[in-house]
């Protein structure tokens, strides 16, 4: 067996990062900066105010309640063709240009309009430059916004569009291809027969790619026949940025992914020094990184999330490639032997105030489905006795905490 770092460390070192492109920023969400994004404006580019109210001069509101004439009304977009003068105001709306000879904006609630309309008391006095937002206040023109390894958000998107960016340039999105091998797999809602499981790895490994958002190809569920899975695999590697396979990479005599996948590519095979999740592949083909996952359907999960997940998110440019952890205390005690592997067991996490407390949930083998479904983290075990109730534990963090 092989330390998970070293594993690990094999893997991410042939994943390199995807090539740059430029994407629309309406697509660019989730996707890591590969250049440095710089305000083409100043932002605001123009002073404006932060509130409906009366923009006047500042001084004549220094022995309010005042009132003042008003001289026009400013809706935003508008662009003012008067100048304020003293003892004079200005209707102004949220975002409008602040007209020339005012320096500052009263807002309506301390304002009272007279019956007439063409004047306004203003009942308490204001400083220059109240509510007025001032050009490059957010940015300037000319500064740098975001550098490369800037992970997009919403957020991210706002401000490109704010500086009249319509494409940005990203680390690529991934396409993954995925497929599962095993005469013993069907799939579908008809009748088992005896020796026959349902194929969920796909399906399971698919939806985690989708959260990851990357383009998944399904490239099927295939026979343990070494013609249909070489015409898969080089199917799958003439358009995908890396390939997953479920079966097939373990020390069984019908392993045929090992038998086609050593003749045609490089791969390594590995046993990890962890429970579950032990047997993994990796290698290349065509230069195309070929992730072989386990069998059973817990295993697969977890290698996922140790191997495949990290790896992706470094070949799109993720700076931080890593799923949260977090030390909860355990609720109850769990027993475990010495066996020189690292643990993952399924658990479920509760925030109590400043603290997290972990339940380990029952069904710990690696072909309960279940059990993984309801987890929202996975406890790291060091090799030895398992952990007593009360003990600190290190979680992989899978989703969020319920909160007490």
């Amino acid at each position: 067996m092989i330390e998970l770092e070293e594993a690990q460390e094999f893997v991410f070192g042939q994943c390199l990062k995807l090539s740059a492109d430029e994407v629309e920023i309406s697509k660019s969400r989730g996707l890591v900066l590969a250049k440095t994004v710089i305000s083409n404006d100043d932002i605001p580019p123009f002073p404006n105010t932060a509130m409906d109210g009366y923009a006047v001069r500042a001084f004549d509101t220094e022995l309010a309640p005042v009132e003042l004439n008003v001289i026009g009304t400013l809706p935003a977009g508008k662009v003012p063709d008067f100048k304020v003068g003293p003892s004079e105001a200005v209707r102004i709306m949220t975002g409008a240009v602040i007209p020339e000879g005012s320096d500052s904006v009263v807002m309506v609630e301390k304002t009272r309009e007279v019956e007439t309309g063409d004047s306004v008391i203003v009942e308490e006095s204001v400083k220059s430059g109240n509510f007025i937002r001032q050009p490059g206040e957010d940015f300037v023109k000319g500064s740098e916004l975001f550098t490369p390894g800037t992970l997009i958000g919403a957020a991210h998107i706002g401000v490109f569009a704010t500086i009249g960016l319509e494409k940005v340039t990203v680390f690529k999105r991934p396409i993954v291809g995925v497929m599962s091998t095993g005469d013993e797999l069907v799939q579908g809602a008809s009748q088992l027969k005896p020796g026959q499981i349902r194929d969920s790895n796909r399906h399971s490994i698919k939806a985690l790619l989708d959260e990851m958002g990357v383009e998944v190809i399904d490239l099927g569920l295939i026979p343990d026949d070494e013609k249909e899975i070489e015409s898969a695999l080089f199917s799958g590697v003439e358009k995908c940025d890396a390939i997953v396979t479920s079966g097939g990479v373990s020390m069984g005599d019908f392993d045929y992914v090992k038998v086609v996948l050593d003749r045609l590519g490089e791969m390594k095979w590995m046993q990890v020094a962890i429970k579950p999740a032990k047997p993994l592949a990796f290698g290349l083909l065509n230069d195309v990184p070929i992730f072989g996952l386990p069998g059973n359907p817990v295993s697969a999960m977890v290698s996922f999330e140790l191997f495949m997940r990290p790896a992706l998110r470094k070949m799109m440019g993720y700076q931080q490639i890593w799923r949260p952890h977090l030390k909860a205390k355990a609720a109850s005690s769990l027993k475990r032997r010495k066996d020189g592997k690292v643990h993952f067991a399924r658990v479920t996490l509760t925030r109590n105030k400043d603290s997290y407390e972990v339940s380990f949930l029952k069904g710990q083998g690696s072909h309960q489905l279940s059990a993984m479904a309801n987890a929202q983290g996975l406890a790291v075990l060091p090799n030895g006795e398992g952990v007593k109730e009360g003990d600190f534990v290190d979680v992989m963090q899978l989703s969020e905490p319920e909160i007490n």
